[in-house]
């Protein structure tokens, strides 16, 4: 039988393998990671073990994550969502990221392929799905359920994806933000200026976890940094309650745009 999934962006596959995939397995319970191990390498030469890790942290200082061409990442992980990882792993280790998962809610998939991950396994699906999804990735494809790839390309009655214009996007980008995610938000706004430390006080995690919020939250709303999710913000009701920067005209009252930005900048230095 043919097998159901979709793979698209294609690339020309090299004409001669020089050395195996290297694979870092990313999963929190050890009997699974075992597993995954005896599988990747039963596919030697083409496959390789790079390492596992169990938890996020460990995964982004994973000594060998340099050498790593693509991460097998549980979204499970027990330290934080894995979801945390992928933006970090795309944009500033250059890895590839195939998640493996047993959650069936496509929302949850479509965040971490919109997060920069290129391939989508269920856990519940035949072992060599995950070895095709890997070698698929790596030569530059895009692995993913039929059903998810018509979400992402917009065929799914109601979403028309096809057809938003940069406000609806904008609009989706913020209903995908958590709870959690809005309250580092907010924490930032009223500690405005504050370093990372004091935010991560007020909010009662740790510094590197409130990093690893800041990252995906970045990547879903398209800011660079502190000053630009503090404008976004105001912008977008997302700090209920901040200070409205005051103008030469007085206080300013509704969206920003102009030498509103730039008050709004001031107010946050």
């Amino acid at each position: 039988m043919r097998n159901p999934f979709v793979q698209a962006a294609t690339a020309a596959p090299s004409s001669a393998t020089l050395r195996p995939i290297r694979v870092l397995l990313a999963d929190d319970h050890v009997i699974t990671l075992w597993g995954l191990r005896q599988l990747v390498e039963s596919a030697h030469p083409r496959l390789a073990v790079a390492g596992t890790a169990g938890t996020c942290c460990e995964v982004l200082e994973h000594p060998n994550l340099a050498q790593t061409d693509v991460v097998l990442l549980d979204l499970g992980l027990r330290d934080a969502s894995a979801l945390q990882c992928v933006p970090r792993l795309v944009g500033e280790c250059g890895v590839k990221v195939v998640v493996l998962t047993g959650e069936l809610d496509p929302g949850l998939h479509r965040e971490a392929v919109m997060l920069g991950a290129r391939g989508v396994v269920l856990k519940s699906q035949p072992a060599d799905h995950i070895l095709e999804a890997i070698e698929r990735v790596h030569r530059g494809e895009v692995w993913l359920d039929g059903s998810l790839m018509s979400l992402l390309l917009g065929s799914v009655p109601g979403l028309a994806l096809k057809h938003a214009g940069p406000v609806d996007l904008q609009r989706q980008s913020i209903e995908s933000l958590t709870a959690k995610e809005r309250q580092v938000i907010q924490a930032v706004v009223a500690q405005r200026g504050a370093k990372s430390l004091v935010v991560a006080d007020a909010l009662g995690m740790s510094e590197h976890t409130l990093r690893n919020h800041l990252t995906v939250v970045y990547s879903k709303l398209g800011v660079r940094g502190k000053l630009d999710l503090y404008v976004f913000a105001l912008e977008h009701g997302l700090a209920p309650g901040a200070a409205v920067p005051r103008t030469a005209a007085g206080p300013r009252v509704g969206p920003y745009t102009g030498l509103d930005r730039r008050a709004a900048l001031d107010a946050a230095a």
